[in-house]
């Protein structure tokens, strides 16, 4: 699930923030932390979110807890400096005063951008294991001999069995030779 880390040198300026976003529907966890370390410490047990920050927090400035955060974090710093300089290209400035559905879109930007990177490097499926490869392998060849199929076809059509009926294909090639044996 994606975070909200709220970092405001205010008590009131992070629980409103916070407010805002809880209050949006999207379902986000959300955070408020008081300290730049705070924010660290919490960034890095989450899988993906944004951090909603000042210029300046209590022990560090937005650049330098900008340049710590992991990798699937993005960061929104609030501020009225219309020439605060953007140090990365996970940071957005978000100039107030501002709406709360500028928030919430920045945010829904940020966080969709995150999840479908993560998904996608996630997707990779895993390496068949030597035993299960070997039984791939003896139901490839059993069709080649018997049916007369090239190893390609063989392949293709324990993949395209496996799919049909929900199996792995370990399970399809074992039911081949089952069939075949």
């Amino acid at each position: 699930m994606g975070s909200v880390l709220v970092a405001m040198p205010r008590a009131e300026d992070a629980n409103r923030i916070a407010g805002i976003v809880r209050n949006s529907g999207m379902l986000l966890d959300v955070n408020i932390c008081d300290t730049g370390a705070d924010v660290l410490r919490v960034a890095n047990d989450r899988d993906y979110g944004v951090i909603i920050c000042g210029k300046q927090l209590r022990d560090m400035g937005y650049s330098e807890l900008i340049g710590m955060l992991p990798e699937y974090f993005g960061s929104i710093v609030l501020t009225k400096d219309q020439s605060l300089e953007v140090v990365s290209d996970n940071m957005v400035k978000l100039i107030i005063p501002f709406r709360a559905n500028d928030l919430n879109n920045t945010i829904s930007m940020i966080t969709d951008g995150f999840y479908r990177r993560l998904k996608k490097k996630r997707v990779v499926p895993p390496k068949r294991n030597v035993e299960s490869q070997k039984i791939v392998d003896q139901a490839k060849h059993m069709l080649m001999e018997r049916n007369g199929l090239t190893e390609e076809e063989a392949f293709r059509y324990i993949q395209k069995n496996s799919m049909d009926f929900g199996r792995k294909m370990v399970e399809s090639a074992q039911m081949i030779l089952s069939l075949y044996g």
